[in-house]
């Protein structure tokens, strides 16, 4: 009799143990899918993706892809601006709408007239505001959609009337030239703080942007490439020219990040087809 009562003890001590164990695990794995989904930064803040040079919304269209399928975005439209500055958008934002993207496509886009380039990117700035009333925006720009970014803060970063710049990633920046243009391989360097050996126009001009930035709280990530190859530089832009924007913001900004890929799939046009660049700005931009 005894035996038996201490074998039914046993297996009762057994049954409690795993029982234990079970409902700890359950309850980790079930905090483990909140804490992911509390990461996520749900606002209503549209983030606006721009082409470089003869680029196109296809040059946008994997990262965008990407954040949909992360589950940060959901809704997406195209603003669409003709070649005298008018601007139609495709697609329609709900009223609760968060995190929402808007890929800009410039049909002229081989213009490289920067005021141009900034006017026009007011011009949907100002349509998506009227529309929507958003107050706040983030900005993602691949190679020449950099420097169109640089002017308009230059000439309308401090308008009050406008959306307010809250988080940039810019991605294959030619902040200080491009190779072969104005810039030889491994001609140029910069130092720690990335103020470069020698600069190229417009660079100069955009000195004024530190003061610009100052105090507004803006958050920004820098991604170049690099091949590995021997000409520091994603084929197009060099790491030098990419890294120079570090001097031009200066301490401003509330956050400053930069983040080098290496390899083929670092190679200019690559970096905005490459998955690691997509999580890398998917997290900056929605996930901390």
């Amino acid at each position: 009799m005894k035996k038996l009562w201490m074998t039914i003890l046993s297996i009762f001590v057994v049954v409690v143990i795993v029982s234990v164990i079970a409902f700890t695990f359950m309850n980790k794995k079930h905090d483990s899918k909140g804490t992911n989904h509390s990461e996520s930064i749900n606002q209503q803040i549209p983030t606006l993706f721009l082409h470089g040079y003869a680029g196109s919304v296809n040059s946008e269209k994997y990262m965008v892809q990407r954040a949909v399928e992360k589950g940060v975005s959901k809704q997406v439209i195209t603003a669409m601006v003709s070649t005298d500055g008018k601007v139609s958008l495709k697609g329609k934002l709900s009223k609760k709408t968060t995190n929402p993207i808007v890929q800009i496509e410039l049909e002229d886009n081989k213009q490289g007239d920067y005021a141009k380039n900034a006017q026009w990117f007011k011009s949907v700035i100002t349509k998506l505001q009227s529309k929507y009333h958003f107050n706040k925006f983030n900005f993602v720009g691949h190679s020449m959609g950099n420097m169109t970014l640089s002017q308009y803060m230059l000439t309308y970063g401090n308008d009050q009337s406008l959306p307010q710049l809250n988080k940039q990633v810019n991605i294959a920046g030619p902040f200080n030239g491009v190779l072969n243009m104005n810039e030889k391989v491994n001609e140029i360097s910069v130092d720690s703080n990335g103020k470069p050996s020698r600069m190229n126009p417009p660079y100069q001009s955009f000195r004024k942007l530190q003061q610009i930035y100052k105090g507004k709280g803006i958050e920004v990530l820098n991604i170049y490439g690099d091949l590995k190859d021997g000409t520091h530089s994603d084929g197009s832009v060099s790491n030098s020219s990419a890294r120079s924007l570090k001097y031009l913001l200066g301490n401003s900004p509330k956050i400053y990040k930069e983040k080098q890929f290496e390899g083929k799939s670092a190679q200019h046009s690559q970096l905005h087809e490459n998955s690691k660049v997509a999580d890398e700005l998917i997290q900056f931009l929605w996930k901390h």
